[in-house]
């Protein structure tokens, strides 16, 4: 780990005291912002007089609990970290913290943790450890970290901390690579944002008529304080001056590696970057970032932290079984057939290579009476929406699906991944894979090798991610891959 949030442990011990909280916070804020004489007048008189405490008082202070921060909402305490995903209070799972800090340490709005609260999070996730205390300040933030580990939070929980809302300003600017990913994201945000009613969302991508997207950014009872976008959409509306940008305080990439190696994504992030204030926050956040990326990373940010959970060579899932089928394609249907009546799952993703491919392989599954549903690019975007919004809401329990749905997008019940095709890369296996097993909780991925290049990535993946994936045995536990 290449940074620690080292003052985690200070700010527990001194945010304990209620009666000095409202003038840390003060004095915090008055450092990000301009400060003024009178804020240094201020800060030398502050002092902080705290009462000696026993060991046994220094102990109760790590598990402090504020009834007037975080009012009873009824929803039992958990333990759970907070990611991107289903958060009923019904079907969240137990995961354990990796840290004893909770959210309260992080000095953010009454309003967020209640939200938190609300949501049976308690516990934050390594990388939100690692980058919230800084983000919160104002800092920019490269940061890679595994899938399903609540990257999204991250930036999210940072920008509603530090947005003061004005109408007609859009302060914030979320850029994802797919409109699944931008619809997720912006649900994030309401769910986070509900205790702060005056905080306005609104997503734009292609897909969708133009002339929708303009109404909203010029009525100033509508226009967003936060817009989550494709670049294509947003470049094209700051393009033709739909878009006023001279008040954009946060800039964020989600999924930042995908954007900045296809020339044509790069080319619109960098005219929306243009388009904004030359002082103002950067997040960029990914699972896979190779060296030459991170270098294209920095030169949109000053001075970043830069956040590596893990090493990039071992960026394999904790909780995931992976397996591999060596097989002839025309044996992939009866083989898939036989894994989907033996296997026990929640839900299932099926990744193929093509639209086509997708389209004749639901087909096939729904003729065979499977539950299943498609989802790629050549649907329309409402279509789209309305088949992720489906699966998400366990209406159908499998999914077929091409790479569109192969990063960032999170369905907490999926617990089993078969790639029918083999993937092209050892970057896109981590992504795909990675939509089981999500948080640390158990999973399944099977990978179908059909022909001697399919052999060379899943040599490639071994070797560059450090892991053995053997081939599937004859009987799999259930326990192995079925979180209880």
């Amino acid at each position: 780990m290449r940074v620690r949030a080292r003052w985690s442990r200070v700010a527990v011990l001194v945010w304990s005291f209620e009666p000095i909280r409202g003038r840390i916070w003060h004095l915090v804020r008055g450092l990000v912002l301009a400060p003024s004489p009178l804020f240094f007048e201020q800060l030398s008189s502050f002092s902080f007089n705290l009462p000696v405490m026993s060991g046994h008082d220094n102990e109760e202070l790590i598990d402090y609990e504020d009834e007037h921060d975080i009012p009873n909402t009824g929803v039992p305490s958990n333990g759970g970290v907070a990611a991107a995903g289903d958060a009923d209070g019904k079907d969240k799972k137990n995961f354990s913290g990796i840290h004893s800090t909770g959210f309260r340490d992080f000095l953010l709005k009454p309003e967020l943790l209640r939200a938190i609260s609300d949501l049976g999070f308690e516990h934050p996730s390594e990388v939100q450890q690692e980058c919230i205390p800084q983000a919160v300040l104002g800092m920019d933030v490269l940061c890679q970290a595994k899938s399903g580990h609540g990257k999204t939070a991250v930036f999210v929980l940072a920008t509603l901390q530090q947005l003061e809302p004005v109408n007609g300003e859009v302060s914030v600017l979320v850029l994802c690579h797919t409109r699944e990913l931008a619809f997720q994201i912006k649900n994030e945000y309401t769910r986070f944002a509900k205790y702060m009613p005056d905080v306005r969302v609104s997503t734009f991508y292609g897909g969708t008529p133009v002339t929708k997207d303009a109404e909203i950014l010029r009525d100033k009872t509508k226009c967003p304080h936060i817009i989550v976008a494709t670049p294509g959409r947003l470049n094209a509306l700051t393009r033709d001056k739909v878009l006023d940008a001279k008040n954009v305080k946060h800039f964020v990439l989600d999924e930042c590696d995908k954007m900045l190696e296809q020339l044509d994504m790069r080319r619109d992030v960098q005219e929306i970057f243009r388009a904004t204030p030359h002082h103002k926050q950067v997040m960029m956040f990914s699972a896979t970032l190779a060296k030459d990326i991170r270098t294209t990373c920095k030169k949109f940010m000053a001075n970043p932290l830069e956040i590596f959970v893990d090493d990039e060579t071992k960026l394999t899932l904790h909780g995931l079984q992976q397996h591999y089928v060596k097989l002839e394609e025309a044996g992939k249907n009866r083989k898939l057939n036989e894994l989907l009546d033996s296997l026990e799952f929640n839900q299932v993703v099926i990744f193929v290579k093509s639209v086509a491919r997708a389209i004749e392989l639901d087909k096939l599954l729904v003729s065979c009476n499977f539950p299943s549903i498609s989802i790629h690019s050549g649907l329309q975007q409402e279509e789209r929406i309305s088949r992720y919004t489906a699966f998400k809401a366990f209406e159908k329990r499998i999914l077929v699906a091409t790479d569109i749905f192969g990063r960032g997008i999170d369905v907490e019940r999926v617990n089993i991944v078969i790639n029918y095709d083999c993937p092209p890369d050892a970057d896109s296996y981590l992504h795909r894979v990675g939509r089981a097993g999500r948080f640390g909780t158990k999973g399944l991925a099977i990978t179908f090798v059909s022909s001697e290049s399919d052999q060379q990535v899943m040599a490639a993946i071994q070797s560059r991610f450090e892991v053995a994936v053997p081939e599937l045995p004859d009987k799999v536990d259930p326990a192995s891959y079925m979180t209880s």
